[in-house]
């Protein structure tokens, strides 16, 4: 198995090298067209490795799908692949509400369209090394103290209604971690290119060597913000496997098409209004099936094709959302 980590890892290390060293060398703001392009390649590319794991799982190929202490077979090729898609379609879905309040964000610090795609790949960077952090931790937890799904289930649950009956808009302003990066850290007003850190700056009329840019506070709100989601999107894929293999893939394909999806749906958000109880509804679905599942044994044909029965009822919820979405538009507020 450990090669088979060292070969992923080295894939994604890829993957990110070709994007930033490769095709988007130059800072340029990215259209609909490249960013649909993209998303098409990046889901495409998750689709042909869910092909990898069928066959991997089928044939245990470098030890996957076999127990490490009895190396018998604990889940099959077709299980595995409905398994992997269920958690990348969720990390995916509630991916979405990301996206909101990163356009807010970058509204909030008039981050220029030519420089967001720049910040977003090292939030994505990130964010892909603190949800390896969180998975690694979560599998162990999980291992040794299966009462955890329950507490698990429980936070999905109440995530889902609290959802459902919240109103509230994320606010930037309001970040605890922006107060504290403004309170004990030296920040520039003014952007400086793409650099992060500029150099000879006034700050509050005194004249220092350094200070974050706009782009670097973006930046660290944005990898903040992405801790809180992972809060709730850890818990769920936990949800449709504990197997960390799948848990890991399936939530890393997902983030790294999470940028070309940002530039797609940013400016098509507000036609999405109800799409925000479609994923409430999706956290409720797997919150249940956590604190239930020690019951699901007692049904063989619904355990038997459970995984095949969330990955169906997740897709037929996100379509619902957004044909609602669509048949009945948003509201115009009033003007004061």
């Amino acid at each position: 198995m450990i090669w088979f980590w060292v070969g992923f890892i080295a894939l994604i290390v890829l993957f990110l090298a070709l994007d930033l060293g490769v095709f988007h060398r130059k800072a340029h703001a990215v259209t609909m067209k490249e960013a649909l392009t993209w998303s098409a390649v990046w889901i495409t590319t998750s689709l042909l490795f869910s092909v990898f794991i069928y066959f991997s799982y089928s044939n245990h190929w470098l030890g996957i799908g076999l127990d490490p202490v009895t190396k018998i077979a604990h889940t099959s090729g077709p299980k595995a692949m409905s398994m992997y898609l269920t958690g990348y379609v969720l990390e995916w879905s509630l991916s979405v509400d990301n996206i909101f309040v990163m356009a807010l964000i970058f509204g909030y610090f008039k981050i220029p369209a030519i420089h967001q795609h720049r910040v977003l790949f090292w939030g994505i960077l990130g964010a892909i090394v603190m949800r390896g952090i969180f998975i690694a931790l979560g599998s162990t937890i999980v291992a040794k103290f299966d009462w955890v799904l329950y507490v698990f289930g429980a936070f999905l649950i109440f995530t889902a209604i609290k959802m459902m009956f919240s109103n509230a808009e994320a606010d930037p302003s309001k970040s605890t971690i922006l107060k504290l990066v403004y309170r004990y850290l030296p920040v520039s007003d003014h952007l400086d290119g793409e650099k992060f850190i500029t150099r000879n700056v006034q700050v509050k009329h005194a004249h220092i060597g350094w200070a974050l840019t706009p782009l670097a506070v973006t930046l660290i709100i944005i990898e903040a913000t992405d801790v809180v989601f992972a809060v709730d999107s850890i818990p769920a894929i936990f949800g449709v496997t504990q197997d960390p293999l799948l848990v890991f893939t399936s939530n890393i394909f997902a983030i790294l098409g999470l940028r070309s999806m940002y530039f797609a749906l940013a400016g098509l958000l507000d036609r999405f209004h109800l799409l925000k109880f479609s994923l409430a509804l999706i956290l409720l679905l797997v919150g249940l099936k956590m604190v239930t599942h020690h019951w699901h044994k007692k049904i063989p044909f619904f355990f038997d094709n459970l995984s095949y029965i969330t990955l169906g009822t997740i897709v037929v919820i996100l379509i619902a959302g957004v044909a609602l979405s669509l048949a009945i538009p948003k509201k115009e507020k009033e003007p004061a």
